[in-house]
C-alpha cells in the first residue's frame, strides 16, 4: 500500500470567510497547513505518493508545495475545474490510483489514530474497502457487526433499522476494484457506492481505531478548539526532525509587544502584530494579520492581512 489520495477539493463553506482566499485544507495548525499533517500521518504508516484533487484557489496548493512534493514523497495535484463530489473526485484520479491497494484521506481532518492495526485488518479482511472508525464523535451514523467486521448501514439509509453508532474518521482502505464500481465522468457522492458495497454482500468493512486524537476542522469551532487541546496534549507524532517550528504558539518573526497577553491555545503567525496591551484567549492571529493594541479578542480568528480592533468575541476577521 503505497499510495494514498487526499481529498482537497473542497470548498470550506462550513468555515465561510476563513476559506475565501485558501483551500480548507491549507489552514494554519500552529505554523503548518492543515494538510501536511495529513502526509505525514501516511507517511509514517509507509505511503510514499500522494494524489491531491484541487478546485478552490487551487494554485495556493503550489505556493506551499512548489515542487510538488512533500518530504520526498511526491505530490500530484488534479484539478477540479467543476466539483465532483467525493466520488466522482476520485474516479477523476482513478488512472493514478490503479495497481494496488490504495488509502482515502478527507483533507480537513486532524488525527493520529493508529493506522497500522486497520492496514492489517483490511489486508486480512477479503473487503473491498475498509473504513476506519471511532467510537465516539459527533456524527455515529456507522453502523458495524464488529464480529464479522461488516458494515451494516449508514445512516438506516438501507432501513436496517441501524441508525449507527460508530464515527466515520475521512479514512478508509480501498482494493483497486473499488474503481470500477464508481460512476465514471459524473459528479456523484460516494456514499451511494458504499451501499451499494453492503447490498452486495457486505463488501464493505469498518474497523474500530480509538487510539489517539482526532478531530474534524471543518468547522470553526473544532479548529479552534483543537489548537486549544493540542496545547495541553501529547500529540507527538509530529515531532519529528525535518519539521521546523511545530506547535510553536508564536512565529518567531510575530511582532507580540512586551505588554500583551497570549494565553495558551492562542497562535500567533509568521510576520503577524499584536499591538500593546491586546489580550488574545482562544485566538487564532494568521501569518501577516494584526491585533490592534488594546484589543481583547476572544475565540477569534484573524486571517492574514486583516486587522482586528475592539472587543471581539467569536468573530472571523
Amino acid at each position: 500500500m503505497k499510495k494514498a489520495f487526499v481529498l482537497g477539493a473542497g470548498l470550506g463553506t462550513r468555515l465561510k470567510s476563513l476559506t475565501e482566499f485558501l483551500p480548507k485544507p491549507l489552514i494554519p495548525v500552529y505554523q503548518r497547513p492543515l494538510i501536511s499533517f495529513a502526509f505525514d500521518h501516511l507517511q509514517r504508516a509507509g505511503i510514499e505518493e500522494f494524489v491531491v484533487n484541487t478546485h478552490h484557489r487551487a494554485e495556493a496548493y503550489l505556493e506551499h508545495f512548489p515542487d510538488s512534493s512533500y518530504n520526498g514523497a511526491p505530490i500530484t495535484f488534479r484539478h477540479e475545474p467543476v466539483l465532483l463530489e467525493t466520488g466522482g473526485g476520485i474516479d477523476n484520479v482513478a488512472d493514478l490510483l490503479e495497481g494496488g491497494t490504495f488509502v482515502v484521506y478527507n483533507g480537513d481532518i486532524l488525527t493520529d489514530l493508529p493506522l497500522a492495526e486497520a492496514f492489517e485488518r483490511h489486508r486480512a479482511s477479503g473487503k473491498l474497502v475498509t473504513l476506519v472508525l471511532r467510537s465516539d464523535g459527533p456524527a455515529l451514523h456507522i453502523a458495524l457487526d464488529r464480529e464479522t467486521g461488516s458494515v451494516l448501514d449508514i445512516r438506516n439509509k438501507l432501513g436496517t433499522g441501524h441508525e449507527g453508532e460508530f464515527q466515520f474518521t475521512g479514512i478508509y482502505i480501498c482494493e483497486p476494484g473499488f474503481l470500477t464500481c464508481l460512476k465514471h465522468g459524473e459528479k456523484h457522492s460516494v456514499i451511494p457506492v458504499f451501499l451499494d458495497l453492503i447490498r452486495d454482500g457486505g463488501r464493505l468493512g469498518g474497523v474500530v481505531v480509538d487510539g489517539g486524537n482526532w478531530w474534524d476542522l471543518g468547522c470553526r469551532e473544532t479548529y479552534i478548539d483543537a489548537h486549544l487541546a493540542i496545547a495541553g496534549t501529547d500529540f507527538p507524532i509530529y515531532d519529528r526532525s525535518g519539521v521546523p517550528g511545530w506547535k510553536v504558539a508564536s512565529h518567531a518573526s510575530a511582532d507580540i509587544s512586551a505588554s500583551a497577553s497570549v494565553n495558551a491555545g492562542s497562535c500567533v503567525g509568521a510576520g503577524a502584530k499584536v499591538g500593546e496591551g491586546a489580550e488574545l484567549k482562544g485566538t487564532l492571529v494568521w501569518s501577516g494579520g494584526e491585533v490592534a493594541a488594546g484589543a481583547k479578542l476572544d475565540h477569534c480568528i484573524v486571517r492574514s492581512g486583516q486587522v482586528a480592533a475592539g472587543c471581539l468575541e467569536y468573530e472571523n476577521i
